[in-house]
Formats: C-alpha cells, structure tokens, sequence
C-alpha cells in the first residue's frame, strides 16, 4: 500500500482527481484479480483510496476579469496582427463566444446602420442577433479599416499573409493561451476559457442565470445552472444574509 500511495502522490502533480480516480479503479480491478489467484496478500485492493469527484468540477472557470482585461491591454496595438487580435479577443470575452462562432463571422454580419451583431450559433445552428458593443464595434471598424487583407473572401478575420484564408481553430487558441497566466488550467487558456470569464463577470454583476444563458445562447437552463459555481463567494455571501436571523 505504501507503494501504491506514492505513486498517486506523484501522479497527483500532474493529473486531475477524475484521471487519478480512473487509474484507481484500474489498480484495484488488478489486485483483486491478484488476490484471487493468491499472487499478493488479501486487502491490498481495498487498501487504495479512491478520489471523489464531485458533478461538474471539470468545469473550467476561465480566467478572472482583471486577467481578461491584462489580456487585452497586451495585445492593443497599431500593426495588422494587433488590430485583427483585438478584435476578435474582445468578441470572445464581451459576448461569450465561442471558437468557431468568431471565426465563422462574415463582413455582412456586422450591421453598422442598425449598430447589430449576427452570431451563428455552433451548436445549433441558430441565427442570434445582438447589439454591437462600443468597444467592439471600433475595435472590428478599425481592423476592417486598417488591418484586413484586400480580398473578396466573405469571412471577416483573415490570416495576414497570402493565400489569404479563414483562421484554424488552432491558430485562435494559440493566440488566446500564449497572453493567459501559464497556471491556468490547461481547458481554461483556449478561447472557451474567455467564454467562462464571460459568464463569471455577468454573474458576479449580478445577472440572473436567464440573462446569462441568453447572453451566451443557451437554449437549456441547465447549459447555465453548471456557472452557479463560479460564484461560490456570492452563494455563500447569500447563505449568511438568509440564514443570520435563524
């Protein structure tokens, strides 16, 4: 058994509890297979602990507010790249978006008479309208002035060298976790994680979870119930005031 603990120990440093769980009930399906065939001494199966995982702790939290707008402070600037970065990382965290909704994205959809934003939606599909933020709309307006290759491809954010084509899914993450803290969690430095930052900020600014869901294009309440726990400080804070007078 002491064997064993320090082998989770050591594992521990670079796996979650869900991988350190999984390979616990590997182990001990093996001992007891040993025990069976009398090649290790009773109890040593039962001996391993096994890890609790709670519901919905592998959802990434995402970087805070302050890290977003840190963020954004580093890639401001007046070079192609800048302009294009901007752009798109205000899409990300001002309207939750996702990975493929930003790259997706065609110069029609952004409305500038009417001052709207059209999101199609990757799950299902769906068309969503929104209005177009100040800060987004100079950041895409000066991008499209100043930063956009010249060509008749309908995609909105383009790479910035010949031949010119949409952005990967890859080339988005990279550029989202090269600018976050390294100690984030590894689901918390892509573009999604910005969309969990997203959340967190709405709910701490004290949107219902309906607004929050709306915001994000949920179509289940239960796609935005899994936030509640970004906010453990405001539950609690919610507990102490209801539960004083008792």
């Amino acid at each position: 058994p002491d064997d064993v603990d320090a082998y989770f120990q050591h594992a521990a440093a670079r796996w979650g509890r869900v991988s350190l769980r999984s390979a616990a009930f590997a182990l001990r399906t093996w001992f007891r297979h040993c025990e069976a065939k009398t090649w290790t001494r009773p109890g040593l199966a039962a001996a391993i602990l096994v890890p609790r995982v709670y519901r919905d702790e592998g959802l990434p939290l995402g970087p805070t507010w302050g890290q977003v707008a840190r963020l954004l402070a580093e890639v401001s600037g007046d070079t192609p790249q800048h302009l294009r970065n901007t752009a798109m990382l205000r899409l990300l965290a001002i309207y939750g978006l996702r990975s493929g909704e930003v790259r997706r994205l065609a110069v029609h959809d952004v409305d500038w008479q009417h001052q709207r934003l059209r999101i199609t939606r990757s799950k299902s599909g769906r068309h969503e309208t929104y209005p177009l933020e100040t800060s987004v709309a100079c950041a895409v307006e000066r991008y499209l002035r100043e930063a956009r290759p010249p060509t008749s491809l309908p995609t909105l954010f383009l790479t910035l060298r010949a031949p010119f084509r949409p952005l990967s899914a890859g080339a988005l993450y990279y550029l989202v976790q090269r600018g976050l803290l390294p100690d984030q969690p590894r689901k918390s430095r892509g573009p999604h994680g910005l969309r969990h930052a997203c959340a967190r900020h709405l709910i701490d600014a004290g949107l219902s979870f309906k607004e929050v869901g709306d915001h994000l294009g949920h179509q289940s309440p239960d796609s935005t119930r899994v936030y509640a726990k970004v906010d453990v400080a405001a539950l609690r804070l919610v507990a102490m005031e209801d539960l004083a007078p008792l």
